[in-house]
């Protein structure tokens, strides 16, 4: 028989995973989500896409703020789950919350367990430089990404693979395991394996200062830490274009041999000096543009060889 599940995700990542477990014909009892929040120029409430996409469905959504209430237990726990399937929710789950469900709390987690625990698996996995994440699927319990891990698959990450791409490749995946998950708990046979107890690393939320490129580190590192922030929220410099200063985000870059002091415009290609080796700029996005090819940007602008970009 399908199972009776609640479905708790709030990002683009979580969607697929739900329309996933829909298609299965798996019945979502009930969807949890962030609340609401500000954004815009008119701050208007926006909805999570996995609101938005549950409201299509026709499926219930409940936004609690937190879990800290009695009521908001209780009324989690009168929904006698069989299962619930947790993708990026943004909540810490009490005990309580774990309890509840006949069979368990079930969590897609973008790492390659017990790797990258916490919030941003996927950027601190490409900033790190690492040529190969994961997928897992893991029995939640009451810490940070400890529980023990049902089913996995391996997943490369290319060179030149940005944060973007490999969310969206993971995604996928995770929609397709969990699936696999949840017919294996239907049919009795899930099995989950606890964690290796060597080699966790905790992946903490990125942060604003973070995104500001150091030039005087490695090229290799510098294209990592572009890739890791690609598409958002982007790594940057500046430059002084018309005689003012402007953030310039670089989406897309590869590693050049030249050589020469680290923040430093080399030639009329957009490659820039690093620490050690350069970086090549490939593509980049101006405030309030739209991402371009760097031939494009330097076709408008003037940034002759020598040129400093070390502000910010």
């Amino acid at each position: 028989m399908p199972l009776n599940i609640v479905f708790m995700g709030t990002p683009d990542f979580s969607v697929p995973v739900l329309d996933a477990i829909m298609a299965a014909g798996h019945r979502v009892i009930a969807v949890y989500s962030q609340p609401p929040r500000p954004a815009g120029r008119g701050l208007a409430e926006v909805k999570s896409p996995v609101q938005r996409r549950a409201e299509e469905l026709g499926l219930p959504v409940k936004t609690p703020k937190s879990f800290k209430a009695d009521a908001d237990r209780a009324e989690f726990a009168a929904l006698n789950a069989d299962a619930a399937v947790v993708v990026a929710y943004g909540l810490l789950l009490p005990v309580a919350v774990l309890d509840a469900p006949k069979l368990g709390c079930f969590n897609v987690h973008a790492s390659k367990l017990p790797r990258w625990r916490g919030a941003a698996p996927i950027q601190r996995a490409i900033m790190a430089g690492d040529a190969i994440t994961a997928v897992n699927i893991m029995r939640m319990d009451a810490g940070l990404d400890t529980g023990p891990v049902c089913l996995g698959r391996d997943v490369p990450i290319p060179s030149d693979m940005t944060a973007g791409e490999l969310h969206d490749k993971l995604s996928q995946a995770g929609a397709e395991l969990m699936v696999d998950a949840l017919t294996a708990l239907e049919a009795g046979t899930l099995k989950a394996e606890p964690q290796p107890s060597e080699g966790a690393t905790y992946a903490k939320k990125i942060d604003k200062r973070e995104t500001h490129i150091d030039f005087s580190q490695s090229a290799q590192t510098v294209v990592d830490h572009i890739r890791g922030l690609s598409p958002y929220p982007g790594a940057w410099f500046e430059a002084n274009l018309g005689g003012k200063p402007e953030r310039i985000k670089v989406l897309r870059a590869s590693v050049s041999s030249l050589q020469g002091a680290p923040g430093t415009l080399l030639d009329d290609a957009m490659t820039i000096a690093c620490g050690e080796g350069a970086i090549r700029i490939d593509q980049l996005q101006r405030a309030g543009k739209q991402p371009m090819a760097a031939s494009d940007f330097l076709r408008g602008v003037r940034l002759a060889p020598g040129n400093s970009l070390v502000g910010g």
